[in-house]
C-alpha cells in the first residue's frame, strides 16, 4: 500500500475529498443527481511554511481540518433544510461567501466546538477525578483514571449517535470515503466494483487521530501537576498542542508504514472505526468517486507508483 496523500470527510449525503490546497464536495441531492463544488482552500493564517515543519504542523492542520469540515458539512446540509423554498440548494450559489457575517458565524461555530471538546475531555474528567483524589494520589493513577473517563465519554458518544438513522448514513459515506482512498492506494482502478472490495478502515482516519490523542494525553498527564485543580486544567490546555503534534505525526507515519509496531499501535483506531464507518451502497460509492476524481488524477498516480 502506498500513501496517495489525499484525505476526506463524510458529509450529509456526500463526501469531501482534499488534495493539497484543493478540495471537492459531492452530494447526492434529493432528486438523485450529484451536486459538486471544487474549491481552493486557504489555510488559517494563510501560510504553508509552518505546515511543513514536523511537530509544529499538527495543531494548525487540526484547526484547518475542523474549519473546512464544518463549512463543507454546512454546505451539504443546505440541500436538505426543510425551510428551503426551492426544495434544494444551488451548487453555484453554495460557494463559501466572504461576507463578514458568514465568517463570524463559522468562527463562532469552531470556537464553540473547541470549547465543548475542552469541557468534555479536559475539564469534566479532571473535576470528576478530583473527587477521588483522597483515594488516588499517584500521578500515574490519576492520569489513567482521567484517561478512562475520557475514553468512556468518547466511545459512549459514538455508540449512541451511531444508532441514529441520519448519522448511520453519514457513517456509510465515511465508509465510502475510506474505501475510495484504499482502492487507489492499493493500485486498483477507481470503479464501483473495486471500491466495494476495498476496506472501509484506514489508518489515517480522524477517528484514529482522536483516539490516539486521548491515549497520548494519558502519558502527558502523568507529568503534569496534580494540584490545584485550575493549575492542572491550565497545564493540560498548554500541553494540548504537544498532544496534537505527537498524534498527527504518528497518524501521518501510520498511513504509509507497514512496520509491525506501528501497525499494532494503529489497531485500536481501526477497531473504533467499526463504530464510525459502515458499508456504503453503490450510490454512495459513486459520490465518493466523484469527489476523488475531482481533486486527484488517480490514473497517473497509479501508473507512476504501480507500473
Amino acid at each position: 500500500m502506498k500513501n496517495c496523500g489525499i484525505g476526506g470527510q463524510a458529509l450529509m449525503e456526500g463526501v469531501m475529498m482534499r488534495n493539497g490546497g484543493e478540495y471537492a464536495c459531492s452530494v447526492r441531492k434529493p432528486d438523485g443527481e450529484i451536486a459538486q463544488i471544487k474549491e481552493k482552500y486557504r489555510n488559517i493564517g494563510g501560510s504553508d511554511k509552518l505546515r511543513q515543519i514536523p511537530f509544529l504542523r499538527g495543531p494548525l492542520i487540526f484547526l484547518d481540518s475542523l474549519k473546512l469540515g464544518m463549512s463543507t458539512l454546512t454546505w451539504s446540509a443546505s440541500f436538505f433544510e426543510e425551510e428551503e423554498t426551492a426544495g434544494e440548494a444551488d451548487p453555484e450559489g453554495a460557494e463559501k461567501s466572504s461576507s463578514a457575517g458568514e465568517k463570524a458565524v463559522m468562527g463562532a461555530t469552531v470556537i464553540f466546538a473547541l470549547a465543548l471538546a475542552v469541557g468534555l475531555f479536559i475539564v469534566l474528567p479532571t473535576v470528576l477525578v478530583k473527587l477521588l483524589r483522597r483515594v488516588i494520589s499517584s500521578g500515574i493513577g490519576i492520569s489513567l483514571l482521567e484517561g478512562l473517563i475520557r475514553m468512556t465519554i468518547f466511545v459512549g458518544y459514538l455508540a449512541v449517535i451511531s444508532r441514529l438513522k441520519d448519522i448511520r448514513r453519514v457513517f456509510m459515506y465515511h465508509g465510502a470515503e475510506h474505501k475510495c482512498i484504499n482502492c487507489v492506494e492499493h493500485g486498483m482502478p477507481l470503479t464501483v466494483e473495486n471500491v466495494k472490495k476495498s476496506s472501509r478502515f484506514h489508518k489515517r482516519c480522524g477517528t484514529s487521530f482522536i483516539l490516539f490523542s486521548l491515549l497520548v494525553s494519558i502519558l502527558v498527564g502523568i507529568f503534569l501537576p496534580k494540584e490545584p485543580l485550575l493549575l492542572r486544567i491550565g497545564t493540560k490546555l498548554v500541553a494540548l498542542p504537544v498532544i496534537l503534534s505527537l498524534s498527527y505525526e504518528f497518524i501521518r507515519l501510520a498511513g504509509s508504514s507497514e512496520n509491525a509496531f506501528v501497525s499494532a499501535l494503529s489497531k485500536p483506531g481501526l477497531w473504533l472505526q467499526r463504530l464510525t464507518t459502515r458499508e456504503p451502497d453503490d450510490s454512495m460509492i459513486e459520490v465518493g468517486i466523484a469527489s476523488t476524481e475531482a481533486v486527484f488524477d488517480w490514473e497517473s498516480w497509479e501508473k507512476a507508483n504501480f507500473c
